[in-house]
């Protein structure tokens, strides 16, 4: 396996400002994300941890999900109070999603290894499985490519709107179809039958999704010593009892401070895809089966989203003590009540969360915590060996196709190949026939303002033919090139699928069904800078 790294030719401000730690972007977070390890460390030492508890939780769950004994291990050193922990999270997304879970694994793992040598304490990678999240929609599906098309791969079973995915049971008979299905469009290898199997044991094993999710991953990394957490587990909810009412009495100061500093980010000049308004609780209440966004009505007034509840501050503070399992963060909260849970050395996370965590410093400073380093995970593109071969026949650029795709390239390609200037000749001779047609149409103009009218559309009728021709002679020309330009399309779908990275598009399958697991093991040992923007990972 070669990584080479490369530099994305497209970046959002936020993005190259965060890079360049620009003291505009940076006065919104508490630490520098590469540079202050040893001060946060400091830092989370003068905080005490429910250690005990946390560790019997996540042992637990853990276990169930068949962790091999590296992570059984890790949960057990996280009751040392030397300890922390390197965290990111994301959907349980079938068969774990688009790559950029993956990748966002192997951002946790390897920032862990580095930084146990480095500080000389325990330092345990922990990836949190958002599973109170509740739009099925979003993870009932993956992606592969098809013929030089990328083609989606849906499980369709219903779920009620807004049921948390770790409460949905799994359809069994409808997803072992599915996947059924879904192998018969991978390419047959050695690996094929082994992964086949992997999945099915899998997914016999568990009864909801989060639950499937967890053993994919668990088979995956099983040497690394990951740690998975449930952020909906009911044992994990009655550790944060506590810190929900901490929320819940803190809900105006945090809404507003969340809300003005969101003002400040735009102001800054950086986008965000956040609306917060200052009634809202930032948490949602599990009722009837569904999660319902709260928000504050009046001091002693707490309503859904919907106009479905009315709780009072009573109430909702009961049910964080007594019940705290019909409580959850929403994407706001989730990162107070991460830290307030675990000795955080530092949080990765994609773009789109670290834009979002910009508008969380003050209302970290109202709990008297401080934001955690907040480091970008690394981004992969995984190049497969006949699509390399391919790049380089064609003398093609990596940075280009991933930031841009390859249709210029492909246009340009054709129109370099023998006898094919047709586009150029058909619009000269479009041109020559005008100007020979003038004549005729000057006399038809003298004679009638109806033959003027015909003479004119007589000219658009035979330029029209001339396209049409031109048309045939490129369709032609395209059939000839066919097997040259479904290299492109190849090329194309693998590193520039739907006009986007790979990551956010494709599954990591057809990669594990190509080459086995063993490169994601490689992969998770390297030491890669976090200072760099992308990866090209030859398999």
């Amino acid at each position: 396996m070669r990584i080479e790294s490369i530099q994305l030719q497209r970046k959002s401000p936020f993005m190259k400002d965060y890079l360049q730690q620009d003291k505009d972007i940076m006065r919104f977070f508490d630490y520098q994300p590469l540079l202050d390890f040893k001060n946060r460390l400091q830092d989370v030492y003068k905080r005490t941890y429910k250690r005990k508890e946390l560790s019997h939780a996540l042992y637990e769950m853990n276990q169930t999900w068949g962790a091999e004994e590296q992570a059984l291990h890790n949960i057990e050193r996280l009751q040392d109070e030397h300890a922390v922990v390197i965290i990111g999270g994301q959907q349980a997304g079938l068969l774990s999603g688009p790559t950029y879970t993956i990748n966002k694994i192997i951002s946790i793992i390897q920032l862990a290894n580095q930084q146990e040598k480095e500080l000389e304490v325990p330092v345990i990678p922990v990836f949190w499985i958002a599973g109170e999240d509740h739009d099925f929609a979003e993870i009932n599906h993956v992606n592969i490519v098809e013929n030089g098309h990328v083609k989606k791969h849906q499980l369709n079973q219903f779920v009620q709107e807004r049921i948390p995915v770790s409460d949905i049971q799994i359809d069994s008979p409808l997803a072992k179809k599915w996947i059924d299905e879904l192998f018969v469009h991978l390419q047959e290898t050695k690996n094929t039958k082994s992964l086949y199997e992997t999945v099915h044991r899998c997914l016999n094993k568990s009864k909801t999704y989060v639950d499937f999710f967890a053993r994919v991953i668990n088979d995956l990394f099983s040497d690394e010593g990951l740690v998975l957490v449930d952020s909906n587990h009911s044992y994990l909810r009655k550790i944060e009892s506590d810190y929900f009412k901490v929320l819940i009495n803190q809900q105006e100061n945090l809404a507003k401070e969340i809300y003005e500093t969101t003002h400040s980010v735009r102001q800054s000049g950086y986008a965000l895809s956040i609306e917060p308004k200052v009634d809202d609780a930032h948490l949602f209440y599990h009722f009837n089966g569904e999660r319902i966004l709260l928000s504050r009505e009046t001091e002693d007034k707490w309503v859904g989203k919907l106009d479905d509840l009315v709780l009072t501050t009573d109430e909702l503070n009961n049910i964080a003590e007594q019940k705290p399992h019909l409580l959850s963060n929403n994407v706001l909260s989730r990162p107070l009540m991460q830290e307030m849970l675990f000795p955080t050395l530092a949080f990765i996370g994609g773009w789109g969360e670290i834009s979002y965590w910009s508008v969380l410093k003050n209302a970290f400073h109202i709990l008297d915590l401080k934001m955690p380093p907040v480091v970008p995970r690394l981004s992969f593109s995984y190049v497969d060996r006949k699509i390399a071969k391919q790049i380089e026949k064609y003398s093609l650029h990596y940075e280009k196709i991933i930031s841009q795709g390859i249709y210029e390239e492909r246009v340009n390609w054709l129109n370099s190949q023998p006898a094919y200037p047709t586009n150029v000749v058909a619009e000269q001779i479009k041109k020559d026939i005008k100007e020979i047609h003038r004549p005729l149409r000057k006399i038809a103009e003298k004679i009638s303002p109806n033959l003027k009218e015909l003479s004119e559309t007589n000219v658009d009728y035979i330029q029209k033919n001339i396209d049409f021709l031109a048309r045939s002679i490129k369709n032609e020309l395209e059939n000839t090139y066919k097997e040259e330009l479904l290299n492109f399309a190849a090329i194309q779908m693998h590193l520039y699928p739907k006009n986007q990275l790979q990551e956010r598009t494709l599954n990591i399958l057809q990669f594990l069904n190509d080459y086995n697991k063993s490169f994601l093991k490689e992969l998770s040992q390297e030491t890669l800078p976090f200072t760099e923007e992308h990866f090209l990972v030859f398999l």
